[in-house]
């Protein structure tokens, strides 16, 4: 299983009714299957989410957070790691709001040193 405690991940790449920016900045722990955290930066005030990892280390996740709109956001997330070269994580995000017009997209994500 990746171990994914004290990882801090920012934004990559995302479609475009997406929330976060490269500004955003994702602080994950994690304690045996339960991976958990926070971020903020950019567009979002501040949001956290709840995971459960596979044996592979795919996420399947919960999220919500405050954007500097004012709007609670609240969503759905499969996240599946690559390692990169240099040890690294690289997240592929496949998310749905759950929440406002219900749309979907993708995210890439990377572990920063």
């Amino acid at each position: 299983m990746i171990d994914y405690d004290g990882k801090v991940f920012v934004l990559v790449s995302s479609t475009s009714n997406g929330d976060a920016e490269e500004e955003t900045t994702f602080q994950y722990h994690q304690h045996e299957d339960l991976v958990c955290g926070t971020y903020s930066g950019g567009t979002v005030r501040f949001g956290s989410f709840v995971a459960v990892a596979d044996e592979a280390g795919v996420l399947d996740l919960r999220y919500q957070h405050l954007n500097v709109a004012g709007e609670l956001m609240t969503g759905i997330c499969r996240s599946v790691p690559e390692v990169l070269a240099d040890g690294r994580i690289r997240l592929y995000e496949s998310w749905r709001w759950t929440c406002g017009d219900g749309s979907a997209g993708e995210s890439v994500v990377e572990e920063i040193e």
